[in-house]
Parts: structure tokens; C-alpha cells; sequence
């Protein structure tokens, strides 16, 4: 659907018209004449039109007037705007920045992962749907990057280190776990404690080819038995505050992952000791038995 001019005689008239498939072959279909141009413009008839219509539009509209013809494009400003006060906030620009400091990319990391955090905050999705939806808004720091810098950034978040003294068989220590500790370092203080935390657990499936170590078909909490999956834990401190991810392969039952969590915490966060709260399809009686939850 689309605006046209129709001239009749010396008047110009402004039409609302359509593109119509009839018989294999298109054919447009005025839906109304609106008036004629000059007296629409001398009320200010088009302006009053245009503002009526962008009310039903999600996205912002900017007219600008003048005898030339100016093409502007409008883009979102909240989401950037709010998030990256808080990527500031806590830190994770400059653990970023140190940890790539050793690295020579061609392409700005640090923006390629807020870029895809930011997306998955707002509306999730995969990285090829985050490389569409960004240009609606603005993001600085973005404008460089491609489809393949994200898949390249996803990769290094997923690259194993050197160091795998803390690894599990189905967890092998990669640069999302230095990220997460020097996150937990950063923003701790005096008060800090790990006293209390929660884990819980959920089940994330895929489709293609790939994930040979952690795919497997599982119970699935999506209702897709059909595909593989994977398993994924959520650890957060007394304050809410997300502490650390996990992951384990898709035919993992819950109650197997409570135990290598609490090790693996008592690793890398070396609290003193720490309660820890799960819902009951975690908990047995062997990793209920006494010693298994104390610093």
C-alpha cells in the first residue's frame, strides 16, 4: 500500500492505492482519493495525515520539510542508552578490554558482545536475527561490524584456556569462566559474601549439526524430544545478582547437577561456606547427606 499523485485537468489529487495479484498479474487498486494536493498542503492537511497514521507505526517517524527531497532514517535510543551504563557499571568493558589486550582481532569484541547481549535482553534470537535488528537502533560502536563478527565474538566466549585445573569432563574451563570471576573480583567489596545462593536449571535444544559433546536427547522442558539439547544452570548470589553459568549434556537429570555446581563454586569463588537453595527435583538423599553443602 502506497501514496500516488493523480493528475485530472490543472488539479493534482492525492491517492491511497494498492498492489492487487488478479489473474497471475498485478494490478492497482485505488482505496481512496484523499483530496486535492494544493489545498492539503495549504491547511497543513499532510502533516495532520502523516501524524495520524505514525501513531499506528512502532517506529518512530521524522518529517522534514523543504523543497528538496531528504531522506532521514530514525533509530532507538533506550535500550543503548540504559544497558550501557550498566555493562559500565559492572565492569565488563574493561575485563573485556584486558582480556582481548594479549589478542590482535581485526574487529571491536567488546562491541560485538554487548551488541549480542543487548539483543538477547530485548528480544533473544539467534545472531543472523540480531544483525537485522540492530539497525533500528542506535548503538555506537556497531556500524562496523558483520554477521560474522558475532559469530567469531560467540566463539571466544566458548574458547578453552590454558588453565583446566577446574574443569568437569563436560565442562572444560573456556573465557566465559575468567569473565565471570573477574566480574565476581570487580564488584565485590567488604560486605561481599556468598552465604546463600541460587541455582536452577533449564533445557535449551538446537537444530543443524554441531555440539557432539554436550547434545543429547534429554527430557525436554520445550516439548522438542526430537532435537538435541543441552542442559543450562543459572547460579545467582543472596542479592539476585547472577554469579556464573553452567552447562551439561542434554540428557542430564537435574538432581546430577547440583553437587559438580557446588564444587565448582567452592573452586572458583572460594567462599567460606555457603547454603545453597534449589527446587526439590535437584535434591537426593546422597547429595543431601551431611558435608556435601559446607565450605
Amino acid at each position: 500500500m502506497f501514496a500516488r499523485v493523480k493528475k485530472s485537468g490543472n488539479n493534482q489529487y492525492l491517492q491511497i492505492v494498492e498492489n492487487k495479484k488478479i489473474a497471475g498479474k498485478v494490478v492497482q487498486r485505488v482505496i481512496s482519493t484523499v483530496g486535492r494536493l494544493d489545498r492539503l498542503q495549504e491547511k497543513g492537511g499532510m502533516e495532520n495525515l502523516v501524524r495520524s497514521l505514525s501513531r499506528f507505526s512502532d517506529k518512530v517517524l521524522l518529517v522534514l520539510s523543504g523543497k528538496s527531497e531528504i531522506g532521514a532514517e530514525a533509530k532507538k535510543i533506550g535500550p543503548a542508552l540504559i544497558f550501557e551504563r550498566i555493562w559500565e557499571q559492572l565492569g565488563i568493558r574493561k575485563i573485556l578490554e584486558s582480556i582481548l589486550a594479549e589478542r590482535w582481532f581485526f574487529f571491536d569484541v567488546e562491541r560485538a558482545i554487548f551488541l549480542t547481549v543487548l539483543h538477547r535482553l530485548f528480544v533473544c534470537g539467534s545472531d543472523r536475527f540480531c544483525d537485522k535488528w540492530r539497525r533500528d537502533y542506535r548503538i555506537a560502536g556497531v556500524d562496523k561490524l558483520d554477521l560474522h563478527h558475532l559469530y567469531r565474538a560467540m566463539a571466544f566466549l566458548g574458547e578453552e584456556i590454558e588453565d583446566q585445573a577446574q574443569a568437569t569432563v563436560s565442562s572444560p574451563r573456556c573465557t566465559k569462566d575468567v569473565i565471570e570471576e573477574k566480574m565476581f573480583a570487580h564488584n565485590r567489596n567488604l560486605f561481599s559474601s556468598l552465604d546463600l545462593v541460587f541455582l536452577d536449571t533449564t533445557s535449551i535444544y538446537f537444530e543443524g549439526e554441531g555440539g557432539e559433546q554436550l547434545g543429547k536427547r534429554g527430557f525436554s522442558k520445550d516439548n522438542r524430544p526430537d532435537l538435541k539439547q543441552m542442559v543450562v544452570g543459572v547460579v545467582l548470589d543472596n542479592n539476585g545478582t547472577p554469579l556464573c553459568s553452567e552447562m551439561w549434556p542434554g540428557n542430564t537429570a537435574d538432581v546430577e547437577t547440583t553437587l559438580p555446581v557446588v564444587e565448582r563454586i567452592r573452586k572458583r569463588f572460594q567462599p567460606g561456606g555457603f547454603c545453597i537453595v534449589a527446587d526439590r527435583g535437584m535434591i537426593s538423599r546422597g547429595n543431601r547427606s551431611p558435608g556435601c553443602f559446607s565450605g
